[in-house]
């Protein structure tokens, strides 16, 4: 008898549910059983818990929180030291992202002995692919299925096609291309969640042969409109700035490039109207050499990819009369070979990954949102792209066909910011995103929040210049509901804390006075606290009830303020000076560590700052100013959103502790206050710009995943 395990190489197992999705929140307890305390997470005592690399978990005991949780090598760190890699602490959440390579580990309290237990460090969770359990919660029989999807990232800033791509899905550089009628020399470079701005091309171009990673990459030839030219020049890219490289010999467009900076290869093009070219030309770093011709006159653009000894080239567009081809065509760094044919007649799509694992995507076939993964051998369709999509910039340094990455293009009649990611996998990975929660009672702008509210929870209280309100509302995560007043109608006021312990200070008084009041929010009603250093409003605030911070700010008639004061639960202290003056501005983190930005003082700026609790220093350009908006985050990471302008902006950016990106926009812009994390983060209210005061609601979710489960049954 041939047994699964015998088959698949893999025994059924049993187990008490699915395996879990990520990043999955475990809630830890601490109970004594007879024997001593011990941990219990999620209910059960010790369990030993699996933790798959690449994967984020959060620990969270704050039911215990004279317990630390903690991971170490050895039973209570017996004869090692505490695991810290991918491990960090905040708020009695101990979050870990499974490094790869990390050892088997176990968890343990930092104050006890003999309260922890295991935690096994699995390769992956596609370790599941073709595992069949069985879940005895639910009786039934389950495996997890790999497949291949497209899911939405965050969209370019700028509607653009013909640019040019490089590097991976993760770390990828988009540059030139053409938008608007004209040109661009603009380079972004993409970090997975958003892009960032990169140093500027040395000459706005589009349809360039390109090559390279993110931060080694190449662009050569292409199409200089106005003069309708094209440049011999490439030029290369080091991360940072671009410099002239090697000139071509044939000057062209729409060529495709593959390989490396240092070692590239370009193919075909057009010289000009009605004049095709099969040139191949090869790259060393310095110069350009003469390669194999093409099998026939065509433009590649984005559709080759692979190195300068092992490139692909899909289809393209032949010689007059202009029609797409199906020819499939390998370069082994002298010649190129026909080694079969493609599906279907293709131009203009996009490629990724090494030749004998590729993946092929859009192009002006019909319908143009196909894509296909290719073995070196043979075609298999995978799944379809979002919306129609021809010349994209690839990420074409793919290491294999499992990953992809398209940005903007051409499709519909209109040029694209789109944003679309592909992963064979066997999770289902959904795109960061807003969506709409439950709408305000009151429409308001202006009003405080207590910016650290987490888990889609938020309070929101006073507002709505000039006349003001002392209105104050809890959101549970579905609705919003009217609780006690504020003692006093109030607009324009720094916000900190959370839905049970918030803080309201400073602030704006009809007609126009400003106080230094200060009310602390217990969860049920309002209370006098230590009043703040100056009768102002304006003030950015963020942290808890107990450890807040106030920054900028504004004093009649018009005077900007640097000042920034820390609450302790009773009084404010002077701390430190910002560094420009400002009013309006969003912060998030605590009075330990901040980001402050969108400074309104004129003239109002892409400066930021960053706080570590002493210091304020200049921090990295945002990328959009969202002055007058709102922000989430808890420091070192977080977003920042909408802003006055007409119309009111929609636009979200990204802090990660390091460079700002750019995030999903917002369905309603407008002058939003914020609160939450830059994993669960609130847009409330604001004013839209022309328009009246907004009562919506938005929520924030980053990127996520879950393994793709499916029952097994006999038919």
């Amino acid at each position: 008898m041939t047994t699964y395990k015998e088959i698949f190489g893999k025994p059924i197992k049993v187990l008490t549910g699915d395996p879990a999705p990520t990043p999955i929140t475990y809630t830890v307890t601490v109970s004594d059983p007879g024997s001593g305390n011990v941990y219990y997470i999620d209910g059960v005592q010790t369990p030993t818990l699996e933790l798959y690399e690449g994967n984020t978990y959060n620990f969270d005991y704050s039911a215990a929180t004279g317990h630390p949780f903690r991971f170490a090598t050895a039973a209570d760190a017996a004869g090692s030291t505490e695991y810290t890699t991918g491990v960090s602490v905040d708020s009695n959440i101990t979050t870990i992202v499974v490094a790869s390579g990390a050892p088997n580990l176990f968890y343990y309290c930092t104050n006890h002995n003999g309260m922890g237990g295991r935690a096994l460090t699995p390769a992956s969770p596609d370790e599941y692919t073709g595992q069949i359990w069985y879940n005895e919660t639910t009786g039934k029989f389950r495996s997890v299925v790999a497949g291949g999807a497209w899911s939405s990232a965050t969209s370019l800033p700028a509607t653009t096609t013909n640019a040019g791509g490089a590097g991976i899905q993760t770390a990828a550089l988009f540059f030139g291309g053409r938008s608007g009628g004209a040109q661009k020399s603009t380079t972004l470079e993409y970090n997975g969640s958003g892009y960032g701005a990169g140093g500027a091309m040395g000459t706005a171009r589009n349809q360039m042969g390109t090559a390279g990673t993110q931060t080694s990459a190449l662009a050569a030839t292409g199409v200089v409109e106005g003069p309708s030219s094209c440049p011999t020049e490439s030029e290369e890219y080091n991360g940072t700035s671009w410099t002239a490289g090697g000139s071509v010999s044939t000057a062209r467009f729409a060529s495709g490039g593959a390989g490396t900076q240092t070692s590239a290869v370009i193919a075909g093009g057009r010289l000009g109207p009605g004049t095709w070219s099969a040139v191949t030309e090869e790259y060393g770093g310095t110069s350009w050499t003469s390669g194999g011709a093409l099998n026939q006159s065509k433009t590649l653009s984005s559709a080759i990819t692979g190195s300068l000894t092992a490139a692909v080239a899909f289809g393209g567009d032949g010689n007059p009369p202009t029609a797409a081809v199906d020819d499939l065509t390998f370069y082994d760094g002298t010649s190129w070979t026909e080694v079969g044919s493609l599906p279907g007649v293709q131009r203009n799509g996009g490629s990724a990954g090494p030749q004998t694992a590729s993946i092929l995507f859009g192009g002006s076939t019909s319908p143009s949102t196909n894509a296909f993964r290719f073995d070196g051998t043979s075609f298999s369709a995978t799944g379809s792209m979002a919306s129609v999509t021809t010349s994209p910039a690839p990420a074409a340094n793919a290491s294999d066909n499992n990953t992809a990455l398209s940005m903007g293009g051409y499709g519909s009649s209109a040029y694209l910011s789109k944003t679309e990611e592909y992963n064979f996998t066997a999770n289902t990975v959904t795109g960061a995103a807003w969506s709409s929660g439950g709408n305000l009672l009151l429409a308001r702008r202006g009003s405080g929040t207590a910016t650290n509210s987490a888990n889609f929870t938020g309070l929101a209280f006073g507002g709505n210049y000039p006349a003001g309100t002392d209105n104050t509302e809890e959101y549970n995560g579905t609705t919003w509901s009217e609780q006690n007043n504020l003692p006093q109608a109030i607009t324009y006021m720094g916000g900190a804390g959370t839905q049970t312990a918030g803080l309201s200070f400073t602030g704006r008084l009809n007609p126009g006075s400003r106080i230094d009041d200060t009310y602390e929010y217990n969860g049920t009603s309002w209370g006098s606290g230590g009043n703040y250093g100056a009768d102002q409003a304006y003030t950015g605030g963020a942290g808890t009830q107990t450890a807040a911070l106030g920054v900028g700010g504004e004093l009649p008639p018009g005077t900007d303020l640097t000042t920034s004061y820390e609450y302790d639960g009773s009084s404010w202290t002077a701390g430190n000076a910002a560094n420009v003056p400002g009013y309006g501005g969003w912060v998030f983190g605590s009075s330990a560590g901040a980001v402050y930005g969108g400074i309104s003082g004129p003239p109002t700026s892409l400066e930021t700052e960053l706080y570590d609790g002493t210091n304020w220093t200049a921090g990295p350009t945002g990328i959009f100013k969202n002055d007058n908006g709102g922000a989430a985050g808890t420091y070192p990471t977080g977003i920042s959103f909408g802003g006055p302008d007409t119309p009111s902006d929609n636009e979200t950016q990204g802090w990660d502790g390091t460079a700002w990106s750019t995030r999903p926009s917002m369905s309603t812009g407008r002058r939003a206050s914020g609160s939450g994390t830059s994993t669960a983060g609130l847009a409330i209210g604001g004013e839209s710009t022309p328009g009246p005061n907004s009562n919506a609601t938005e929520e924030f979710t980053p990127e996520t995943t879950a393994l793709n489960y499916k029952n097994i049954s006999s038919s």
